[in-house]
């Protein structure tokens, strides 16, 4: 799985401190995964959320490497710098939507690696991209923003073009493509994981729909 498998993560520690510097420069790799779900109206904002807010925290990181070395660094330091305002501010909001954006990206990648499908229409991946949308996004968008997604699943690519596409237009067998996408998600689910584990428990996550 080229696109998915080209620069590693970091094993989640025991103390699930994750490091700010390895986690932004294996995360950069993957905005372009939303190139692959064509329908740019929908997918290109998301793409460009991902990527704004890597960058977003990438400058918060470079300001203090030091000071910002783990990302649970960056939510305890930014609390106490911007009082009442955090966490809808700075690094802590930015890599609030960066998890979300991972969430679908993940929850879609596990529903198509364990089978699930519409059997009357089994190259299709509308029921793996809406159980993502589901889990991740639906809650904090608005009644437009769920309409465009929801049609948007109409022109999602079939599931062999999108691994295809993963494999960056290289022929692989599916089991091959499946294997390659279950060593990614081992190595990501932990550690996003652990980001909406640390969320909930500095009570940094919030509600509000885009």
């Amino acid at each position: 799985m080229a696109l998915l498998l080209e620069h590693e993560f970091k094993p989640l520690p025991a103390d699930k401190q994750i490091e700010t510097l390895p986690f932004l420069e294996a995360v950069a790799h993957l905005p372009p995964f939303f190139d692959c779900l064509g329908t740019p109206i929908v997918y290109s904002p998301v793409k460009a959320d991902l990527t704004g807010n890597i960058k977003k925290i990438r400058a918060v990181y470079d300001s203090n490497p030091a000071k910002f070395k783990t990302l649970q660094n960056i939510l305890e330091v930014e609390k106490e710098m911007h009082g009442s305002a955090w966490p809808k501010t700075g690094a802590t909001l930015a890599l609030m939507w960066l998890k979300r954006g991972l969430k679908f990206m993940l929850v879609l990648l596990q529903s198509i690696s364990d089978g699930e499908r519409d059997e009357e229409h089994p190259n299709l991946i509308r029921v793996n991209a809406m159980k993502a949308y589901e889990i991740a996004l639906k809650k904090y968008h608005g009644w437009m923003l769920q309409k465009l997604f929801t049609g948007s699943v109409y022109a999602l690519p079939y599931k062999s073009d999108l691994l295809k596409a993963l494999e960056k237009g290289k022929e692989v067998r599916e089991e091959e493509s499946i294997e390659k996408i279950h060593q990614f998600l081992s190595r990501v689910t932990p550690i996003l994981d652990a980001i909406y584990e640390m969320y909930t428990k500095m009570n940094a996550e919030l509600s509000y729909k885009a």
